[in-house]
């Protein structure tokens, strides 16, 4: 135990260590709050100018991105309607509306404090579940992960907007787009109509900017000559009173993170949208209604997502599997520094998952810190006024969409779908859960074909395996919950019931 602390503490008495896990903090705070900088591109970059570093260091630099990435996401998702990450896309349900309310800073401080604790939480379950967590990640078969993948569609389908079958529409819609290029098996084309541009597929980032950042863009025109919404922030830190009240859900929902985050391939983004989920349906009197400015809203996705990270760490180090694409990144990282991740590495390295355990403890104070700071600066952003502001989001969504891949046609599908996203908000129709189908489509389409394998091509072996395990009864249970629940006769008897 007492060689495991020394382990633990070794990044918080070297200076140098402390200062890369800062630096790394700070910088994933910024890029993350970028739409089109994913927190993975600066991982994947880091690699390339820390192969030659020790292998401490290299981590303290990741995992401090990594922490500050998942959390910066937050900040244009509440300030312009604009998730800097797919994580974040239930934050701005509730987010942006505070912010329209001049309650910008009021909203990132509670964001900074249950992010924390949400990591703290994450961080914690790594350190003392890891191989229980481990074991049950490993019950997930692929038709799992499918029912999974469906039922988070359902979920932001049935959570950001009035109208289910608009939602189950755009998230198939997403799923469409999601499956546009070659066939990951036969490498046969799909739906690109014999262009070869298309068959590189679509990137979800040109979409999430163009849907969500142009689309708002184009919607705002209409009301271009409001004056802008002055931000309070003179009370950025939420009260005592305030964190104790909303304490037990960011832990429920933090617990939702950990469990989510640990199946490989899940990921922060459907931790946070079954957290949302969760505090819409358990909350009985929430702050404000659900999509119109709830502190709730607020609490529970942000708790979640940054439980995920410490969650997504368990089945990288004790089986070799990423929780995430951030995680499948740093295997690649661990393996140019000659470790091997999987069982083997914590029983030959337990001072290298005591070092990361330590790290992430770290980079969470710094994030803490870091998050409630440039606070207002941030927030000067919603009061500058539209004439000027919405050109400036226009030219930075041709910048992000620009840089992901240096194409010039990546802009192209950004400002396309951000037209196709306009007249969709105009008919009543919401655009999260299209780039969730986007995100999702090609871990459904994987998912489904590993299940038929495993059946043999029998649909009937197929469906009758949801009854044989438990956890896909439970998942295929919670998806039938959750179309009953957008029934007319089932609100209505909730309605009688509350009456």
């Amino acid at each position: 135990m007492n060689e495991a602390l020394g382990y633990f503490l070794i990044s918080w008495m070297d200076p140098g260590l402390i200062g890369l896990v800062a630096a790394g903090t700070l910088a994933g705070i910024y890029i993350g709050a970028i739409p089109g900088l994913s927190v993975t591109m600066a991982v994947s970059i880091l690699i390339s100018f820390t192969f030659k570093w020790q292998v401490n260091e290299a981590l303290a630099l990741m995992c401090g991105i990594y922490l500050g990435g998942v959390y910066g996401g937050s900040r244009t998702a509440i300030l312009l309607n604009i998730p800097g990450a797919p994580s974040a896309i239930a934050t701005a349900f509730d987010g942006y509306p505070m912010a329209k309310r001049g309650e910008a800073g009021a909203a990132i401080g509670l964001t900074t404090i249950v992010s924390v604790i949400g990591g703290f939480v994450g961080i914690g379950a790594l350190a003392l579940a890891a191989p229980a967590m481990s074991d049950f990640a490993l019950q997930f078969h692929s038709r799992d992960y499918l029912l999974l993948a469906i039922w988070g569609i359902l979920l932001v389908g049935s959570l950001s907007g009035e109208s289910l079958y608009k939602g189950i529409f755009a998230g198939a819609l997403g799923v469409t787009i999601g499956t546009v290029g070659l066939d990951p098996l036969t490498a046969e084309p799909r739906l690109t109509f014999g262009s070869m541009q298309l068959s590189a597929g679509i990137s979800y980032v040109a979409a999430m900017i163009g849907f969500f950042g142009v689309a708002e863009v184009l919607s705002q025109v209409h009301d271009i000559k409001l004056k802008a919404v002055r931000q309070d922030v003179s009370k950025i830190l939420p009260s005592w009173a305030m964190v104790k009240k909303y304490l037990p859900l960011s832990m429920r929902t933090s617990g939702i993170g950990v469990v989510v985050g640990a199946l490989p391939g899940a990921g922060g983004d459907i931790a946070a949208l079954l957290a949302y989920d969760h505090a819409k349906r358990s909350v009985k009197n929430p702050s404000r209604p659900f999509g119109e400015g709830a502190y709730e809203g607020l609490v529970a996705p942000e708790s979640a997502n940054n439980a995920a990270v410490g969650g997504a760490h368990v089945p990288m180090l004790t089986l070799g599997i990423p929780g995430d694409a951030v995680t499948a990144v740093i295997i690649g990282a661990l393996y140019i520094h000659g470790l091997n991740p999987g069982p083997m590495l914590m029983i030959q390295t337990p001072h290298l998952f005591w070092f990361l355990v330590g790290a992430l403890c770290l980079a969470n104070v710094f994030l803490l810190i870091f998050g409630l700071t440039g606070i207002k600066v941030f927030c000067k952003i919603m009061e500058i006024p539209k004439p000027i502001l919405l050109p400036l989001i226009l030219v930075l969504s041709t910048i992000g969409a620009y840089a992901i891949n240096n194409n010039v046609v990546d802009v192209y599908w950004m400002l396309g779908f951000g037209l196709f996203g306009y007249f969709m908000k105009m008919y009543g129709f919401q655009v999260a859960p299209i780039i969730l189908g986007i995100i999702l489509g090609p871990l459904m389409d994987r998912s489904y074909r590993q299940a038929m394998i495993s059946a043999e091509g029998d649909l009937i072996t197929y469906f009758a395996s949801f009854f044989t395990s438990p956890i896909s009864l439970t998942i295929a249970l919670a998806m039938a919950l959750t179309l009953i629940s957008q029934t007319p006769w089932w609100q209505r008897w909730r309605k009688d019931k509350a009456a």
